[in-house]
Order: C-alpha cells, then structure tokens, then sequence
C-alpha cells in the first residue's frame, strides 16, 4: 500500500468514526425530546418509551 493510499484510509476511517460518533449524538438527543411527550403521543407516531429509553441512555437536555 502507497503512502498516499494508507494516508487516504487513515482520514476516511477518521471521518467514519466521527460521522458515527455524531449521529450516536443525535439519536439520543432527540430520543430524550421524545421522552417528555405523553404515551399517547408517543405510540401515535409509532415510537415505544422503553425502546427511546434505551436509545437516551444518560443523555440529559
């Protein structure tokens, strides 16, 4: 493998994780928003409370 090459892997790896790290961020962000609607609401739009529970984690707004 090329330098250039294993210098391409290393920064699209990088940005792979990042890209995850973030999106890991914003599923519980909006999961925890989420939280604070009505059960009602909840299972209306097709969401489950123990299931966005489990998705918040420790995730505090």
């Amino acid at each position: 493998m090329s330098t250039i090459s294993a210098r391409r892997g290393f920064f699209r790896n990088a940005m792979n994780a990042l890209i995850e790290a973030r999106q890991r961020e914003a599923n519980r962000y909006v999961s925890g928003v989420l939280l604070r609607l009505d059960d009602e609401t909840l299972k209306a739009h097709g969401y489950d409370r123990k299931e966005l529970e489990k998705t918040a984690g420790s995730f505090d707004i």
